[in-house]
């Protein structure tokens, strides 16, 4: 399967620091995959996304977009084009007064025709389920909704990549369950990838692969059952488990025949049932 992103054996400190934020990172984001990126507060996680798209460089190592090197200053409007990012506070995104204008800002600053704009734009409010609000004030929307016209913003862009830094950090539940189901439609209907750094491991629990990194090196990587099934080495690592995954273990614990393994809770209601069934008489 083609790589969207490859990075290689970088390493990085931030001006002034006494010691590397990220140091000899390797890795592979693959195209259509879903990729949760995981960690405790400075493990790094952040500064490893914003490398995605150039926003910072590496002291060492490459990082390369379709083959096209990070580095190269002459690269660097085809690499954002190519992977977009959506940051954790919307409001540092939106720019524009009316929710369509500010989807359309990118591509009008990229000299986009406008026939293709109007078609860009409309099908990247439908795509985040905000056709009824186009017209609307962004400062009007409630944070989730917000969140969501920042990503359509990015996805007017067309691009091949989304990359998120804990887009749904400054939501409730019903705004990071709205946004996250957004971006899962969008990597399963339109195989758009997507690179999602989060500190909700409900989130990361729906991912096709996490990556865990711990003072600025990879520690765990794996689908999120094998990640999440060594729950005292994620804790160790000032992370938690699912809830899911959480509720299994406590019911094996009381001596109950069910998977420690389970970590999205529709599995876990499944399990549960079978339990009940075996339980009648």
């Amino acid at each position: 399967m083609e790589n969207i992103i490859e990075i290689n054996d970088i390493s990085f400190r931030y001006e002034g620091g006494e010691s590397p934020v990220l140091e000899g990172v390797s890795l592979k984001v693959k195209k259509g995959e879903f990729l949760a990126l995981c960690g405790a507060n400075g493990s790094g996680k952040s500064t490893l996304a914003k490398m995605m798209n150039a926003i910072l460089l590496p002291e060492s190592g490459t990082v390369s977009v379709l083959g096209m090197d990070t580095a190269s200053e002459e690269q660097l409007y085809k690499i954002r084009e190519r992977v977009g990012m959506v940051f954790q506070n919307p409001d540092n995104q939106i720019v524009a007064s009316i929710v369509e204008e500010d989807v359309a800002f990118a591509p009008e600053n990229l000299g986009v025709p406008p026939e293709e704009i109007r078609r860009r734009v409309d099908a990247a409010i439908e795509a985040v389920g905000l056709g009824r609000h186009k017209g609307d004030t962004p400062s009007k929307l409630s944070g989730g909704q917000k969140q969501r016209v920042a990503i359509a913003g990015v996805l007017a862009m067309q691009p091949d990549c989304i990359v998120l830094d804990e887009p749904t950090a400054m939501l409730d539940p019903f705004g990071r369950r709205r946004v996250l189901e957004t971006v899962h439609r969008l990597n399963e209907e339109l195989g758009v990838t997507v690179v999602l750094i989060t500190h909700f491991m409900e989130e990361a629990a729906t991912a096709d692969r996490i990556i865990v990194l711990s003072e600025g090196k990879i520690v765990r990587e794996g689908a999120p059952r094998e990640v999440f099934s060594d729950a005292e080495g994620v804790r160790a690592l000032g992370l938690d488990v699912p809830r899911a995954t959480r509720l299994c273990r406590r019911l094996k614990a009381r001596g109950l025949d069910i998977a420690t393994d389970i970590v999205l809770p529709a599995d876990c209601v499944k399990a549960i049932a079978r339990l009940f069934e075996e339980a009648r008489p």
